[in-house]
């Protein structure tokens, strides 16, 4: 970064780093204590929609890679598009799978960046829940290597929790690299999983 870059406010784009995902176990355990979150074991990879042999033969891949544990119930990554035209690729295991969880978002995450997909990538969520219908995502924003939590309220049509996430983000600090900018927790609505 040059000179006129810092006078004319420019940034350095700051390049994702995929580790950041093994962090959600510890950060799992801090959202029970604090707030009494338990992961649901769903997690889902967010990315601009792409088509074509090269994305099915990389969803291919996904899928055997994934479909090596054969310990799961049901198929190892699931593909959907929500209403806003994103693509979603999937992962369940059961909630105390989280470790799993987490190295099913590294691996489809990985295939992705490798195969010349990165920039297409948005995000990745791990969700959770209260058990009272409050449902909770870590979102790890692709672009950025930072989460933040997105607290949709139960029944309510497109309205967050802001107050709970407000509070979660000064909980997690320790535990995940927070994303500072709040203009930048976008709504994930109609998350696969959420």
């Amino acid at each position: 970064m040059g000179l006129l870059d810092i006078l004319l406010g420019r940034t350095k784009p700051v390049t994702p780093d995929l580790d950041q995902l093994f962090a959600l176990p510890g950060a799992a355990v801090t959202l029970e204590v604090t707030a009494g979150f338990t992961p649901t074991g769903s997690g889902a990879v967010c990315f601009a929609t792409v088509e074509g042999p090269a994305f099915e033969q990389i969803h291919r891949e996904v899928r055997a890679l994934l479909d090596a544990d054969s310990d799961r119930a049901g198929p190892p990554v699931e593909l959907s598009r929500d209403t806003y035209g994103y693509t979603w690729l999937v992962s369940r295991r059961s909630p105390d799978e989280l470790p799993d969880l987490v190295n099913d978002l590294h691996a489809v995450n990985s295939s992705l960046e490798v195969n010349g997909f990165g920039p297409q990538l948005l995000c990745s969520l791990a969700s959770f829940t209260d058990g009272t219908g409050r449902g909770l995502a870590l979102v790890y924003l692709y672009k950025r290597g930072t989460f933040y939590p997105f607290a949709p309220l139960p029944g309510a049509a497109e309205r967050r929790d802001t107050a709970l996430e407000l509070q979660l983000k000064t909980a997690l600090a320790d535990d995940l690299r927070i994303e500072q900018d709040l203009g930048r927790w976008f709504p994930v609505w109609g998350a696969p999983g959420l």
